[in-house]
């Protein structure tokens, strides 16, 4: 797998989502223009591809996702991500996307996992994308979570593999997403575990190709935003993850397009004390947190 440089990196929009308390406020008031405001905000940002996400009111009032998504058309032509488990919410999305307003290129289904593999029959009907979960897997016909790197990649790679023998999808196609956890509550090294598993899917020459990418809000979530240089703790952790997994061809980033991501030096702060806390367990780990308030 080729090493991407950090300008490199595909950012795929994240804001178009209820999670974000401005733009639940759009959409309880179905602010149309509101929405398209948000998703040329993303796109002039340098989005490569908006993640779409009504919340409920996709599967309740079907008709406002199909406007949504026209709307977000009508003035952007990044190609978008459709962000939901259900197969008639996904298929009423791709039933609505218009390739020829996106440059000719394909939407993704965001999110596929072992046990929501449904979603899949869609391929009969429409071509896209897709972004597989790594942090859940399939055993003896139960959904489990996944902890380990061991877990994580092979998950990755049967999915991939699937992917490619069944469905003839091309491995550009294909987007694993990787489980960033908070750390501030991660006590069992699953930090740790995502990038060791984000190592071995890049060292994979069976997955030469995938694109490999993760949400990184969650990392620095419930952690105040300013470290004791003052410099902000939050984009730092992200900047120190990526700093660390962009060499293993981690390339994707579903994330807030204007946040700017760049390398770190290995002298820097939070770089630094994120190396130190992915070698803590247990109390340790908590310990290792708690260095980034100090000067």
């Amino acid at each position: 797998m080729s090493t991407p440089n950090f300008f490199d990196i595909q950012i795929i929009g994240e804001r178009i989502n209820p999670g974000f308390k401005s733009t639940k406020a759009l959409f309880d008031t179905s602010d149309i223009p509101g929405i398209q405001a948000l998703a040329v905000k993303q796109a002039e940002a340098g989005a490569d591809y908006l993640n779409v996400n009504v919340g409920a009111r996709a599967q309740t009032e079907p008709e406002f996702m199909a406007e949504v998504i026209r709307a977000i058309q009508a003035v952007v032509d990044v190609p978008l991500s459709f962000d939901f488990p259900s197969l008639s919410v996904q298929e009423l999305c791709l039933k609505n996307y218009d390739a020829a307003k996106a440059r000719g290129r394909l939407p993704i289904v965001n999110s596929v996992t072992e046990h929501r593999w449904d979603l899949m029959d869609l391929r009969k009907d429409f071509a896209f994308k897709v972004i597989v979960m790594t942090s859940e897997r399939v055993e003896n016909g139960v959904a489990k979570g996944n902890k380990t790197a061991d877990e994580a990649a092979s998950t990755a790679r049967r999915a991939v593999l699937r992917l490619r023998d069944e469905y003839g999808m091309a491995a550009d196609d294909i987007f694993l997403d990787m489980s960033v956890s908070a750390i501030v509550a991660d006590t069992e090294g699953l930090n740790r575990a995502t990038i060791d598993a984000i190592r071995r899917i890049g060292a994979d020459p069976d997955l030469a190709g995938v694109h490999i990418m993760g949400g990184l809000s969650n990392i620095g979530q419930q952690l105040p935003p300013k470290a004791a240089d003052g410099s902000d703790l939050k984009h730092g952790l992200e900047c120190a993850f990526l700093t660390l997994t962009v060499p293993y061809g981690f390339d994707t980033v579903l994330g807030t397009p204007w946040r700017g991501y760049v390398p770190l030096p290995d002298d820097n702060y939070v770089l630094a004390n994120y190396r130190n806390f992915l070698e803590q367990t247990g109390t340790n780990a908590i310990r290792a947190v708690r260095k980034l308030y100090r000067a």
